[in-house]
């Protein structure tokens, strides 16, 4: 919820900057701006793993979810922001749910439950409320922030994924990489012509909306499965449109009210989920951030009982028990066995 809130106040920030700086621009801003918001957090950890570092197939996640998530996801979203309203484009962010949970039941093993696709159904009917309320900003808008919304929902899966480098280096390389390749790109294309101090509200916004913001959703992705932490963060397009009202100055209707209600209610019936089935743990060696539970009984003596990373090794494990799509859960689906 506080990564939602956090990312919320881009959307109508950024519609006020894009009368100052070109979509490339403020995209390389946003990202360069979540490389700083996380550095401090990266040197804390004290442990810096590079990214040629990893194994091919944790690469090869990151290098994806920097092109889709950190190069093309923004640029198509301010493409979209900079020919429709704030609050519209805030409604269409709930498209970003529905690429996160069709593109993870198709192709990354995050599958849903019943319950799940009900509150998934909630609350994109609130969007949808939202949405007759307020009108169509645009087909071609419209396009542009679906776009950006697969992209984002390609990115939550690939970054939930990724393992030996922790959440804050992941969004640290991500708005290096992208932020620095969109800037180039934009002043390439376009002079600045702008006032000085937008290049600093760029760079603050990206701080906590792309850079702080981000490290909380992978943290929360990875105990929880990218669709279910999306679920959650699909908070972020209703307080984008609060925030819509109190920025630029819009109406609260009833519409608003209704879709607020039925928020809600499909966060509360996410929460009351359970996932449970007899599942196999083969042999494995890894590194994330992680508690002393059922899969992490390790008792090293310097290895403090709070959050902590470290390479550790996974002996092969058959059990049963509530559980996520997290790093230790993707496995085939069987509905028989969910709740």
């Amino acid at each position: 919820m506080a990564s939602a809130l956090f990312f919320s106040a881009a959307t109508p920030v950024s519609k006020l900057l894009l009368n100052s700086l070109t979509a490339y621009q403020l995209a390389g801003l946003l990202y360069l701006g979540a490389s700083l918001g996380v550095l401090a957090v990266v040197i804390r950890e004290r442990k810096w793993i590079a990214p040629w570092h990893l194994d091919r197939k944790n690469m090869l996640r990151l290098l994806g979810a920097v092109i889709f998530g950190g190069v093309l996801g923004p640029l198509a979203l301010l493409a979209g922001l900079r020919l429709a309203s704030a609050a519209s484009v805030s409604m269409w962010l709930n498209l970003e749910l529905v690429a996160t949970a069709v593109l993870g039941h198709f192709l990354f093993k995050d599958h849903l439950t019943r319950k799940s696709w009900l509150a998934a159904g909630g609350i994109l009917s609130a969007a949808v409320i939202l949405a007759a309320g307020e009108g169509a900003a645009g087909l071609r808008a419209g396009a542009l922030v679906a776009a950006a919304c697969i992209c984002w929902g390609i990115d939550n899966h690939l970054t939930a994924l990724i393992d030996g480098i922790t959440p804050a280096q992941s969004t640290f390389w991500k708005g290096l990489v992208a932020g620095s390749t969109n800037l180039i790109i934009g002043f390439s294309l376009a002079p600045f012509i702008g006032p000085a101090w937008s290049l600093g509200v760029g760079l603050v916004v990206g701080v906590f909306s792309y850079g702080l913001s981000i490290v909380l959703y992978i943290t929360s992705a990875q105990q929880l499965g990218a669709t279910r932490s999306q679920l959650i963060f699909a908070s972020a397009p209703f307080l984008g449109v609060l925030l819509s009202i109190i920025i630029l100055g819009e109406s609260f209707t009833s519409q608003h009210t209704a879709a607020v209600v039925l928020f809600s209610a499909s966060i509360l019936l996410l929460f009351r989920e359970q996932h449970f089935h007899p599942h196999i743990h083969e042999l494995q060696w890894h590194d994330h951030p992680h508690t002393h539970d059922e899969h992490h009984h390790h008792h090293e003596e310097s290895v403090p009982p709070s959050w902590h990373t470290h390479p550790h090794q996974h002996g092969r494990l058959t059990h049963r028990h509530p559980h996520v799509p997290d790093l230790h859960h993707r496995h085939a689906h069987s509905a028989k066995n969910n709740q």
